[in-house]
């Protein structure tokens, strides 16, 4: 098995083990599709129900693996297998990263060609993933929404024909959003209802919201162990603190959050956040870190507390996404972007969350914002992408969007890619657009 190639930092703070091994095939023959989001070489946890109730699983190919029914046979042990089994990951994302390891190593192990183990308990263990239900992982303890994007920042400022705000440069900006509307792809987007002032109107009314956006973003669910009160977080523990990571939608109500904007996004934002039901883990993403985005001369020196060597080598992640739109006609593609072309990196958002002392939280999620880049085609919102409502998308069959209708599905995908290696996915992040709840 090779170490790494040459676009790949020499470092690495997970070491690539027989899991990353790219010739590395399952005796599930859907695992070794080449187009497949879960080869071996994945192995994200979830939690499900295929009608025996809600428990934890792994995903493989186009099977889940029933970890409860492994324990139970006898097929896996110790305490990190229990934990996975469970209808709630947060105990599971605060263990040690050396025995949430082992797990993904005997699961390995069980499911490759020519593996050891238990085949008749592995082979009884797979659910189709077409008759579960996913379930939400975890409840967040908490979700922050960083805005990382500095093509996203800058294209926004010049399309409202002002210059951006200076922090943006020199510290990942965010918000604290609302934990309890985060839920799993699938679920309904309803039209929110709030304040808003009417295009060509004066005076504020309470009414449907008429802009509602998509963000494509990319999440993380932190482990442990956590912060105390007053106590900081330097970038190496920033790191080791991600447990693994996500897809994220952060619908977002335009005109609602236009009108309410003097301390930041509330109402516009906190409706409805939508993440992928897998967490792909840190040890499964190894082989596609990459540098960091550096910084130009032109650009602020990073603050000493946001700098570290092995974060300039690989404290990006190269993850190609994508956002599908589908009005009725199929779903049609319309933004192509990467996480590796963001401004500030994950373990960057998280040792700054920490700066002045709030303490993290086992099973905190943070957000990196749209994750917009440099090319046309990588503007990740519809506000973005028609440069706030002046010029429409125009789809390839002739339909036209300026934001969102009724009945529309917006999807986001996501692959980690790098030469040499299995590409693994996270599997899907949609939710389709239900008309708003108007009381009488």
């Amino acid at each position: 098995m090779r170490n790494a190639d040459a676009a790949m930092p020499t470092e690495l703070p997970i070491e690539l083990n027989a899991t990353h091994d790219p010739a590395r095939r399952s005796w599930l023959d859907s695992a070794n599709a080449p187009d497949t989001d879960f080869p071996i070489q994945n192995l994200p946890f979830g939690v499900f129900d295929d009608g025996k109730g809600a428990r934890g699983g792994v995903a493989l190919g186009d099977s889940i693996i029933d970890i409860a029914a492994l324990v139970e046979a006898g097929a896996l042990t110790g305490q990190a297998a229990k934990l996975a089994a469970a209808d709630d990951l947060l105990p599971l994302f605060a263990l040690p990263r050396a025995e949430v390891s082992a797990l993904r190593a005997a699961l390995s192990e069980l499911y490759r060609e020519g593996g050891a183990g238990d085949l008749v308990a592995a082979q009884a263990a797979l659910v189709p993933m077409a008759s579960a239900r996913m379930l939400m992982p975890a409840k967040p303890a908490a979700f922050t929404d960083f805005c990382t994007s500095a093509d996203h920042i800058l294209r926004m400022a010049a399309n409202g024909g002002k210059a951006p705000m200076p922090a943006w440069a020199t510290l990942p900006v965010a918000y604290n959003g609302r934990a309890s509307s985060v839920a799993v792809s699938g679920t309904p987007v309803i039209r929110p209802v709030g304040q808003i002032v009417p295009r060509g109107a004066d005076a504020m009314v309470v009414a449907p919201e008429p802009m509602l956006d998509f963000e494509l973003e990319f999440g993380a669910w932190l482990g442990g162990p956590v912060n105390a009160l007053g106590e900081t977080v330097d970038m190496a523990r920033a790191d080791e603190l991600l447990f693994g990571c996500c897809l994220v939608n952060d619908w977002s109500a335009r005109a609602i959050q236009f009108y309410e904007m003097l301390l930041g996004p509330h109402l516009g934002k906190s409706f409805l956040t939508t993440i992928s039901p897998w967490v792909v883990t840190m040890e499964a993403l190894a082989p596609f870190r990459v540098p960091g985005r550096g910084r130009s001369g032109e650009e602020p020196a990073l603050p000493a507390y946001l700098d570290d060597p092995f974060d300039r080598e690989a404290g990006g992640l190269n993850v190609e996404l994508t956002a599908e739109i589908d009005t009725g006609a199929g779903p049609q593609t319309i933004v192509r972007t990467n996480v590796r072309e963001l401004f500030w990196t994950l373990a960057q958002m998280v040792a700054h969350q920490a700066s002045g002392g709030a303490p993290l939280e086992t099973g905190d999620q943070i957000a990196t914002g749209t994750v917009s880049g440099a090319a046309e085609e990588a503007r990740a919102c519809l506000v973005e992408i028609t440069k706030l409502g002046k010029e429409p998308l125009v789809l390839p069959d002739g339909t036209k969007r300026v934001m969102l209708e009724d009945g529309d599905t917006l999807s986001l995908r996501g692959r980690a890619v790098a030469e040499g290696y299995v590409s693994i996915g996270f599997g899907p992040c949609s939710g389709t657009i239900v008309p708003a709840k108007v009381q009488a």
